[in-house]
């Protein structure tokens, strides 16, 4: 078979305008939404944090570093660059970022940098979005010892790759696989589960593609819970865990719930709008916040069920919890590359990626403050109200001054 018939013709074109484009209507959107929003969760978090500690003193330490990161956001004492108008002798504040994941804004960027970081690996062809679930018994085990979240990486990557082995076990189908860990359902409470971006196809030890268009889901829920159940009872132990096992294999004869409907991945603009909804959003955006009062903050969400619109009103201590649990340990990675993704294959030079190389060169543009801001508000933040560009000065961080650019 060609190799130029291995792959959809949905995707020639320029893919590099049509993801560009939606990455941009949706960082405008979220800022405009962020910015315009009445009620933030940083002043909610000014407001109830020292107060919240002093009653929860058991509190993670990185959930301690990484709140008061984001509570010091945007703050010029914490840094800033400096610039200058030699025209009209105006300067300009830039602070700098905090660069956390918990903040909804540097999150944002976070998300959109990773958007793009995933984009260049990702093969020209059809991908299937699939998630895996766990039922309510399991998720206290996944809080209480975090390292355990490593098990539901490595347990839904091997129902896939061992799926597609069995396929032709001679010719070792591989599939491309980039997994996300999401630890929050729509309401905020923990409900750690599995986000896959899997291939519609693997490259095998002779032949270069083929092509996969059926999912079976009964195989997969049950592959899905005997793989999770195993690599648990390994890590906790039988004597600690294998009652609960047992009962779990009765109560869900079927399998674990694993979503992984035939959807349009294969476009420019289906695979952007995933990566950019899926991969490492905050737990709750800013918009979500319907009022807060000081004391109670009233949010919003959509039912999974039924996709009603379901109002909740917690006292600010309650919402805090809701978020901080959400909070990933230190060094820990809540995005992970397996099959033809995680290394290179032999047919590595055959494959056509969604973004080419010099489209992959775009983004180190595309991540400049300025030209984020530029795109999203229409001014670019460097030029003066003279009319001229100003000129980078210097860098200010506390107990230090630093002379290179940023």
């Amino acid at each position: 078979m060609a190799i130029a018939t291995l792959f959809d013709a949905d995707f020639n074109g320029c893919v590099e305008l049509f993801f560009l484009r939606h990455i941009l209507s949706f960082f405008k959107m979220y800022l405009v939404i962020t910015l315009s929003s009445k009620f933030t969760i940083k002043q909610i978090f000014h407001d109830h944090w020292d107060d919240f500690l002093n009653n929860y003193p058991n509190v993670r330490s990185v959930v301690i570093d990484e709140v008061e990161k984001s509570m010091e956001c945007g703050n010029p004492a914490k840094g800033y660059a400096l610039y200058f108008c030699e025209h009209c002798f105006k300067f300009k504040h830039v602070p700098f970022r905090c660069k956390s994941r918990f903040c909804n804004t540097c999150g944002t960027s976070y998300q959109m940098d990773r958007s793009f970081s995933i984009s260049s690996k990702l093969i020209n062809c059809k991908h299937r979005h699939i998630v895996f679930t766990i039922p309510e018994e399991l998720r206290i085990f996944f809080r209480k010892d975090r390292d355990l979240l490593n098990i539901l990486f490595k347990a839904s990557a091997q129902v896939m790759l061992d799926w597609f082995f069995a396929q032709n076990k001679s010719q070792n189908f591989i599939p491309g696989i980039v997994s996300s860990l999401h630890t929050f359902g729509r309401d905020l409470k923990w409900n750690p589960h599995i986000h896959m971006l899997v291939t519609e196809g693997g490259s095998g030890n002779f032949s270069v593609w083929r092509h996969v268009k059926h999912f079976p889901f009964v195989m997969l829920r049950k592959k899905w819970q005997t793989t999770l159940l195993f690599y648990m009872e390994e890590a906790l132990g039988k004597s600690q865990f294998r009652n609960l096992k047992n009962k779990l294999y009765s109560a869900h004869p079927e399998g674990f719930y694993v979503h992984a409907p035939s959807s349009d991945f294969n476009s420019p603009n289906t695979v952007a709008n995933y990566i950019t909804r899926y991969i490492g959003r905050p737990a709750m955006a800013q918009s979500r916040i319907i009022h807060y009062d000081g004391s109670f903050v009233t949010f919003w969400y959509q039912r999974h069920e039924d996709n009603k619109r379901i109002e909740e009103t917690l006292h600010a201590h309650d919402f805090i919890k809701r978020l901080i649990i959400h909070i990933p340990q230190k060094h820990f990675h809540m995005l992970r590359y397996y099959g033809l993704y995680a290394r290179n294959h032999k047919f590595q030079d055959k494959f056509i990626r969604l973004l080419s190389s010099s489209q992959v060169k775009a983004r180190r543009f595309f991540k400049r403050w300025a030209f984020r801001i530029e795109q999203s508000f229409g001014f670019d933040p460097t030029k003066c109200s003279c009319g001229n560009y100003m000129n980078f000065l210097y860098i200010y961080i506390p107990s230090s001054i630093a002379s290179s650019p940023p």
